[in-house]
């Protein structure tokens, strides 16, 4: 990871048995539009340090529901044969404790040069996906979308049956919107509120993972995670929950594909594809 510029995600998982790793997949006609998804693969999460409770980490096996749904959604790009060049990124980690574990109050540099003030080890999340981000917007993909379970704060405001998604996009927030509800995929959009930037710059370093305060929690997320996109023809993000709380019918309790459908349905519409 550090031979490769990765280092927010090498911080991360250092401290797990298993070492972290990116996976980086490619697929279709390298001349064609490129699409990029990008899902956070936090395999377990402790909280790292600043340790979980045990009713909340009850369900952190669940914290690599953005890289299931990435995952879904291009072998459901592959089966239909959409016209464009996709590229997978999955940032894979376990958030544990060691005594290499990285620590609250580090500053740590991401790939891109930002350095970031690390004020919760429980805020990994966006440590990793930014590291991916920035890698996948090297190569300035048409669009780039981000998929990850990454704040209770979207559930506070929305529940688990309703994820935010985030774009500046007006006219692609509008066709997600519309595919969502076509599809029967349900999907609210959230603003990127630049009032609220404020909020995630501290004073000794470029950006703060976890501002003090509590307040507007997936916004600033989402916020933090736009400032690893900077050539992308556009971004979304999505704060998933990924997991079916009580069983419903055809809804078993467990994982839940979450936001792929309707964003298949913008995809086929402007990608196009091979079946008849």
């Amino acid at each position: 990871m550090l031979k490769e510029n990765l280092p927010l995600i090498h911080a991360v998982g250092r401290a797990a048995e298993q070492a972290p790793r990116l996976l980086d997949m490619i697929w279709g006609d390298p001349g064609a539009p490129k699409l990029t998804l990008v899902g956070k693969g936090v395999c377990f999460d402790t909280g790292g340090l600043n340790i979980k409770p045990g009713g909340s980490m009850g369900l952190m096996k669940k914290d690599m529901g953005g890289a299931a749904n990435v995952l879904g959604l291009a072998h459901m790009i592959m089966a239909l044969g959409l016209k464009l060049r996709l590229r997978v990124l999955v940032p894979a980690v376990e958030n544990s404790i060691s005594g290499n574990a990285f620590r609250p109050q580090d500053i740590l540099r991401a790939r891109n040069g930002l350095t970031i003030e690390n004020n919760n080890t429980d805020a990994e999340g966006r440590l990793v996906l930014a590291d991916a981000l920035s890698l996948a917007d090297d190569e300035t993909p048409e669009m780039l979308i981000c998929m990850a379970t990454l704040t209770g704060a979207a559930r506070v405001a929305l529940g688990p049956d309703l994820p935010p998604f985030y774009t500046d996009d007006g006219g692609l927030a509008h066709k997600i919107t519309r595919a969502a509800r076509d599809e029967n995929d349900p999907l609210w959009r959230m603003p990127f509120w630049e009032g609220y930037e404020r909020q995630i710059e501290p004073g000794i370093a470029d950006l703060d993972n976890a501002p003090k305060g509590g307040m507007a929690g997936s916004i600033t997320a989402a916020l933090f995670l736009r400032r690893f996109v900077k050539n992308a023809g556009n971004f979304v993000h999505f704060d998933l929950y990924g997991w079916t709380p009580e069983p419903r019918p055809a809804r078993p309790k467990g994982g839940e594909a979450q936001g792929g459908r309707a964003l298949l349905s913008v995809f086929e519409a402007q990608f196009g594809s091979n079946q008849p």
